[in-house]
């Protein structure tokens, strides 16, 4: 049968029509991508000054508690410079840290590949014993159908994972080190600058260097560093609830709050999120992206930036508290350069893009009044005059037995040894 030329010829400008579209469009080159994540962290203890070093004596470190600003920038770039890489952020004024933070390099370090030797054993790993309770829900009592109990004993190691399985926010990759690209990063080898408690953001920023474009930007209130979470005195219901309360922070576009504990006689762990809804909320306590947040409130499982409060059931036995997690989600900045085109037959050649993402997180101890209490009780005990009142910096870091036996440091060092079990 004679085929028809005009079927022919369709066929052949179809086939022609795909190969133009396939191979023949121009596709985006890759370009840089900077990333500033600015956080804020508050670790307090109701009835306690912010500072205090008898607790940081306890974990080994210094100046454990009281706000903490904390600035991570990443950069990486497919240019790879000819020389040694360099680069540098930098700031405004305002941010009194110094005209430029630099972006160091880091040098990675190769991993040598061991084999494992014939005959060799492998461990046979017993199935760990846990009994968990997981709560939910602010209120001033345990709500029906609580709590959801996860007992290794009457599970399997797979059912046991998907029991913690929660809601999962929009994956966020920051930059990092691949092959063929540029990386750099600041804090780092070479600048670890401490950031003042009065640093500010606002203003223009200009990332430069020799394997990468200017990145420019300016920030403005709401990508300046967030206000720390500050509670007020934890109050204990008559029920034995606790009542949880914080000042509210203005750039704040929603709040989640989870605690844990042990119970030291039933050996149970307990787990509790202010979700309104069954949610472990694990993978919640990092960066969101504000259409999560959005999202997540509507969801009933992020609480409104309008909420100040919460109430915690009465799930932790008195003298033994739980641990507060507590995050405030901050707005973020997408910026890519240039615009994208308003003709859309136009190609969109992409220099730079950045982003900006905030949070302000905090955690505290669930001891209603406890603090308080025995803060008066220690200082009854103490001679001299006001300045006794307090510990002495320069005993308590460097040695555990300074911390005065009624003092809340020590009360609440104790406690914290019992909930995380060292």
């Amino acid at each position: 049968m004679k085929k028809l030329p005009w079927i022919t010829c369709g066929c052949f400008s179809l086939s022609l029509l795909l190969v133009v579209s396939v191979f023949g469009a121009e596709k985006q080159k890759p370009y840089p991508h900077y990333w500033m994540s600015i956080s804020t962290s508050n670790q307090s203890i109701p009835g306690m000054p912010a500072g205090v070093s008898g607790i940081a004596a306890i974990f080994g470190g210094k100046k454990l508690f009281g706000p903490r600003r904390d600035l991570q920038l990443q950069l990486e770039s497919p240019r790879v410079p000819t020389g040694p890489p360099k680069a540098d952020h930098e700031i405004p004024p305002g941010q009194k840290m110094g005209a430029s933070l630099p972006l160091v390099t880091p040098k990675l370090e190769k991993s040598e590949y061991v084999r494992p030797e014939q005959g060799e054993k492998t461990e046979k790993h017993e199935k760990p014993k846990a009994r968990m309770l997981i709560y939910w829900g602010c209120g001033e009592t345990i709500r029906k159908g609580q709590p959801k109990v996860i007992d290794t004993s009457t599970m399997s190691l797979a059912d046991f994972g998907r029991a913690f399985i929660g809601r999962t926010p929009t994956r966020q990759t920051p930059p990092a080190p691949r092959q063929g690209w540029t990386y750099s990063e600041w804090p780092n080898k070479d600048d670890r600058t401490e950031i003042p408690a009065e640093s500010s953001l606002i203003g223009s920023h200009i990332v430069k260097g020799n394997y990468t474009p200017d990145i420019l930007f300016t920030l403005d209130k709401k990508r300046d560093f967030m206000a720390p979470v500050e509670f007020s005195p934890l109050q204990k219901t008559a029920a034995g609830a606790t009542t949880v309360e914080w000042k509210s922070i203005p750039t704040a576009i929603g709040y989640f709050a989870t605690a844990i504990g042990h119970n030291q006689e039933s050996g149970e762990t307990i787990f509790w999120s202010a979700s309104e809804v069954p949610e472990p909320g694990f993978a919640l306590q990092g960066y969101l992206t504000p259409g999560d947040v959005t999202r997540f409130i509507k969801e009933k499982v992020i609480l409104d930036p309008s909420k100040t409060s919460c109430t915690i059931p009465p799930i932790f036995k008195e003298g033994e508290a739980g641990m507060l997690q507590f995050i405030a989600y901050g707005e973020e900045l997408n910026l890519v350069h240039p615009p994208k085109p308003k003709d859309p037959k136009k190609l969109w050649d992409i220099e730079w893009s950045a982003k900006v993402r905030l949070k302000s997180t905090a955690m505290m101890p669930l001891m209603a009044g406890e603090g308080r209490e025995s803060s008066r009780k220690g200082t009854a005990t103490k001679k001299g005059n006001a300045a006794s009142e307090s510990i002495d910096d320069s005993r308590t870091d460097k040695d555990d037995s300074a911390i005065d036996k009624e003092s809340p440091a020590k009360e609440i060092g104790n406690r914290l040894r019992g909930i995380f079990g060292f």
